[in-house]
């Protein structure tokens, strides 16, 4: 999670707030005034667990996902998949790092490109047959005639929303695209992945993230100090400065205006998803993305005093601690 640029005049006028560094306006983060923050987390987490319960529980999909089956080997299965995948991350984020570095900023483009295409296709038909499976459960016809259609329209749909962000300045499509593809990440993982292996892997990733973010050689920490433009208005305090003077309290970043990362409302919704279908009540979940809500609070607090901070720790902890002790606490009072 970063800080976008805010209002330089405050700077000027009483120097207590000092703006950030600007990212490129295709790093696939959500941008979003600090007072509605929620908004985005709300809106992912409803979307994201209406498809996955549309999913799981109406049409009945519920694949042991993962590449160790946890119907097998249990918890242990569990724990060795949510290893796999945080390797998988770590390793994708140092090969990105590395490509870019001998390659230029542009081939992030490509990257996103690549990726937000194969999971907008993918995802959009995925979900998309689950409605039409609940629609014409009844007529297997229509089921297959309207599929048919389904697959023509997702092409056409993902080719326009990949050559929209690229293309587009309105800061409101690019938010539209980074919160459609990060609610089907999380809505599809929440289904697929079992109980152990959701909680493994975001607990893994959330470690992952604190290492990626906070370590000085840091690969998330690294790709922003790579992608990022200074800021022109605040020539007259140097790094050393800045932080100096955040020490002894003389100022603060700016906060008025965020970026949440599209990582960041993947696995939050993930984790709500997840506790929709595993638990099959809905209080639970709404328990668990309240405290989603308060940890991304927490984090926004922090950016006052830090550069950068990784969105998912504090959030995806009390998230998974609220889904567990009221999972608890409901099955012993029903």
């Amino acid at each position: 999670m970063t800080e976008n640029h805010g209002n330089s005049d405050k700077l000027e006028d009483d120097q207590t707030l000092v703006e950030k560094d600007t990212i490129p306006h295709f790093f696939p983060t959500y941008r979003v005034r600090r007072r509605i923050y929620p908004i985005p987390i709300i809106l992912v987490v409803l979307i994201a667990g209406i498809l996955s319960y549309l999913t799981y529980i109406e049409a009945g999909v519920q694949i042991d996902g993962g590449y160790i089956s946890e119907s097998e080997f249990g918890v242990v299965g569990g724990i060795l998949n949510g290893l796999i995948y945080t390797a998988i991350a770590a390793l994708s984020a140092f090969i990105i790092i590395f490509v870019i570095k001998r390659k230029g900023i542009s081939t992030l483009m490509y990257i996103f490109g690549a990726g937000f295409g194969m999971v907008a296709f993918f995802q959009t038909w995925f979900f998309g047959e689950v409605i039409l499976f609940l629609v014409f459960s009844s007529n297997a016809r229509l089921f297959y005639l309207f599929d048919f259609e389904l697959i023509f329209f997702t092409v056409v749909f993902t080719v326009l929303i990949i050559y929209k962000y690229f293309t587009s300045k309105s800061i409101k499509v690019k938010n539209f695209i980074v919160l459609y593809i990060g609610l089907l990440i999380g809505a599809s993982m929440g289904v697929l992945m079992p109980l152990w292996t959701t909680l493994a892997i975001l607990i893994g990733i959330s470690f992952w993230d604190m290492f990626a973010v906070l370590y000085k050689h840091g690969p998330i920490k690294e790709l922003i100090d790579i992608v990022s433009e200074p800021n022109d208005k605040r020539n007259s305090y140097s790094e050393k400065d800045i932080s100096d003077k955040i020490e002894r309290g003389e100022l603060t970043y700016d906060t008025s205006k965020l970026e949440i990362g599209i990582g960041d409302l993947a696995f939050y919704s993930m984790l709500t998803s997840s506790a929709l279908v595993q638990t099959n009540n809905l209080i639970v979940m709404i328990l668990t993305s309240v405290a989603i809500i308060i940890g991304t609070g927490i984090t926004i607090i922090g950016l006052k005093r830090n550069k950068i901070l990784p969105g998912l720790p504090i959030s995806i902890f009390l998230g998974i601690g609220t889904m567990l002790l009221s999972w608890y606490l409901i099955s012993i009072l029903i």
